[in-house]
């Protein structure tokens, strides 16, 4: 695939994100809800993950040539008619871009509990995405 190292960087870049992620995770609801620098830290990196998983499938189609998507949900139809990721995956990316909408368009009307669920029980859905990713890489340099 041609996009290779691009989509490995962008990997490389979700990674990093979803380590900063982890990394500012706190225990409780409580604990959240009463820190806005934690409330919107996480905002914004759950953002740009999602942008970054977003990426990674375009540059998934370029590299695939699967023709030029005219927007993001016809991009996410493609790349979701190549069986690349398994259907409950794109299910789930499909949602991601769903909620960084919602982030992006709401901000300062966001469910501070969505959020904080999100965080909690939804950062394993990119770790599926990356493995997914990089089994496709993988059968690609066979």
């Amino acid at each position: 695939m041609q996009s290779r190292d691009r989509i490995l960087a962008k990997v490389d870049e979700l990674q990093g994100y979803l380590r900063e992620l982890r990394q500012i995770r706190v225990n409780t609801y409580q604990e959240y809800a009463t820190s806005i620098e934690k409330r919107r830290s996480t905002e914004r990196l759950l953002q740009i993950s999602i942008e970054s998983v977003i990426d990674i499938c375009s540059l998934i189609a370029s590299g695939l040539k699967l023709g030029l998507p005219g927007s993001e949900e016809d991009l996410l139809e493609r790349v979701g008619s190549t069986a690349i990721f398994q259907p409950t995956t794109m299910a789930k990316i499909r949602g991601m871009r769903s909620f960084r909408n919602i982030l992006v368009e709401k901000y300062g009307r966001i469910d501070d509990q969505l959020v904080y669920s999100s965080l909690n029980d939804e950062l394993v859905d990119f770790d599926t995405i990356i493995e997914e990713t990089l089994q496709l890489l993988r059968r690609g340099e066979r």
